[in-house]
């Protein structure tokens, strides 16, 4: 998680369990009740914002590029310039565990995939 340059409130992935260098990364995020944005994302029927699904994503992504390049990549942020073709089958509700998982398809990471273990 050092390698991750967010904290909160914009830290949306709570632990990274798999990264391979160059490759892929894994993050896993519990998504609960007490999450800032459900106040007052949909009160009544809490909802997580696609906008933060993909804002982990992002996450996960800038630590493996991060694991990646090692030392040379102290001091370097990497921003997100675009999204292309999101979609987003279910809603993400209290009680979902997030698996944000990237993989290096190429230059640089471009693929997205995000499971709902026992929901897909």
């Amino acid at each position: 998680m050092e390698m991750i340059p967010h904290r909160y409130p914009f830290l949306m992935i709570d632990k990274v369990v798999d990264v391979v260098s160059n490759e892929r990364a894994t993050g896993i995020k519990n998504v609960s009740i007490n999450e800032h944005y459900f106040q007052g994302h949909f009160p009544t029927r809490p909802v997580m914002p696609g906008v933060l699904i993909i804002e982990g994503d992002g996450t996960n992504r800038r630590g493996a590029r991060r694991h990646t390049l090692g030392p040379a990549s102290e001091g370097k942020l990497v921003y997100f310039m675009s999204v292309d073709s999101a979609r987003f089958r279910r809603p993400v509700v209290p009680g979902d565990c997030l698996h944000v998982r990237v993989t290096k398809q190429r230059k640089p990471w471009q693929c997205l995939e995000i499971r709902r273990p026992g929901r897909n």
